[in-house]
């Protein structure tokens, strides 16, 4: 059995098709989980309640944990580590695998430079200090041998699940309402990005494959670094729309969060816009001999299957 906790999710239901070639013995776990696969086992439940996570682990090979909190900071801090606290003790009692689908938030300042897995644990906003700990949390109970574990990392990322993807709301429906593009902060530096659909089946292969766990690794994403300008351009061509864009300085931003809970809660992280912001997935990508999907593909098949949803 292998199991997605918070199946529902952009990243979720990607890896339920990914984990398909591995397996047909899936199980799906969120409040109204939905079936990917023919032969998903659906199972519903409130994973803030202890009982009801044991229970959807129990009986579990491996364990994605793709869930996803409030992006609100006191939710955050409120919840993140006591639930892993939990999912840990779970996996270790059910002697469970654990998969933790990771941002890169724990990495602060001028490491987003460059982002490799051996990039330090070097927060500067309230987030990332929240998910430093998280990981720091995984990585000690994996040395002390309580659990097999992989922190599978992820930058920004895109796709035809548009909930929660800050470029697709920035660019996509900015663009296909005919308006200027938007951008934050400086479009002139790189700002890596990744394709749900490629993330989730680096997941899958991670969780599949020997001499991958008690590991961090960044997840395959492509090694072309675009600009803001860029991806606004390259989005502006597949959709045939006037390639236009619009940057929002700090002052506008703080200004728009007055109003706009995901714009405020994102100021504190405009670090990864006004600098390079360059994911290496170098290590993933030799250990597989796998070359990810370029960016212009990615583009092209969240805008196709958005288009078909829309019929």
């Amino acid at each position: 059995m292998q199991t997605i906790l918070g199946s529902g999710g952009a990243i979720g239901v990607e890896l339920a098709k990914a984990l398909n070639v591995y397996t047909n013995n899936i199980r799906l776990v969120s409040w109204t989980p939905q079936k990917i696969n023919d032969t998903d086992i659906l199972f519903p439940a409130d994973l803030n309640e202890t009982d009801q996570l044991y229970k959807a682990i129990e009986g579990s090979e491996i364990c994605y944990l793709t869930i996803g909190f409030d992006y609100d900071i006191t939710v955050w801090e409120a919840k993140w580590l006591p639930f892993m606290q939990q999912v840990i003790a779970a996996c270790a009692r059910h002697k469970t695998r654990l998969v933790f689908f990771d941002n890169v938030y724990a990495i602060g300042g001028n490491h987003v430079n460059h982002i490799t897995e051996t990039s330090p644990l070097s927060p500067v906003s309230r987030k990332g200090a929240v998910r430093a700990k998280v990981d720091q949390l995984i990585i000690e109970n994996v040395e002390k041998g309580n659990i097999d574990a992989i922190i599978a990392r992820s930058p920004d990322f895109f796709g035809p699940v548009k909930h929660k993807s800050l470029m697709m709301g920035l660019i996509y429906d900015s663009l296909i309402h005919n308006n200027p593009a938007k951008w934050l902060c400086n479009a002139d530096v790189i700002h890596s990005t990744g394709f749900t659909r490629e993330l989730a089946i680096g997941t899958a292969m991670l969780g599949n494959h020997d001499n991958t766990f008690n590991q961090i690794w960044n997840l395959p994403v492509a090694t072309e670094g675009l600009t803001g300008r860029q991806w606004v351009e390259l989005f502006a061509t597949v959709l045939n729309k006037p390639n236009q864009i619009e940057i929002l300085s700090h002052e506008a931003i703080a200004a728009i969060g007055l109003s706009d809970t995901i714009i405020r809660e994102t100021h504190e992280m405009l670090y990864q816009y006004d600098r390079d912001y360059y994911f290496d997935s170098s290590k993933f990508n030799n250990r597989f001999d796998y070359t990810p999907i370029s960016n212009r593909e990615a583009v092209l098949f969240t805008v196709e299957s958005l288009a078909v949803k829309a019929v």
